[in-house]
């Protein structure tokens, strides 16, 4: 099975604080070559999608202004077009990520891997908000994916 084409933009915004942690172990966490391996295999079409790695303060006004919730999440979807070619922007909030990771005590590289292909998903439609049984469906398809990329159950408590 061939997986579809992806071009991505992987960035991290410049505007990095103290209070973020350290931009280094989010860069490590983050190589280009396997951000593109985990969004892929979430991919049913091929894609044009933008991820990019923002601090607090950017994360928090995002959420606000396109979600009218005033706090940073950790992934917030941009989803633009789903076919022919999925195309989105993903926006993970690095402080949120690496407090998440630590509290459910898994790997940063691996918390990761499991927004950004939830996000993936959520940019082709998925949506675990809006039934129990839509949850159940969208988390299923993400372990089913993390599982065959390494990963063990995120959702594993």
């Amino acid at each position: 099975m061939s997986l579809p084409k992806l071009a991505l933009s992987l960035q991290f915004a410049p505007d990095w604080a103290p209070e973020d942690g350290d931009s280094a172990a989010h860069r490590a966490a983050l190589p280009r070559h396997a951000v593109a391996r985990w969004l892929r295999h979430a991919l049913a079409h091929d894609a044009e999608i933008a991820v990019r790695i923002v601090g607090a303060a950017q994360g928090r006004q995002l959420n606000r202004d396109f979600r009218r919730k005033d706090y940073a999440t950790n992934v917030l979807t941009f989803g633009y077009a789903r076919q022919p070619v999925v195309m989105a922007d993903l926006v993970l909030c690095a402080p949120v990520v690496a407090r998440e990771a630590h509290e459910q005590r898994k790997p940063l590289r691996a918390h990761y891997a499991h927004l950004l292909v939830h996000g993936a998903l959520h940019a082709q439609g998925w949506d675990h908000e809006t039934s129990a049984a839509d949850a159940r469906q969208m988390e299923a398809r993400e372990i089913q994916i993390l599982q065959a990329l390494g990963f063990g159950d995120p959702y594993q408590r």
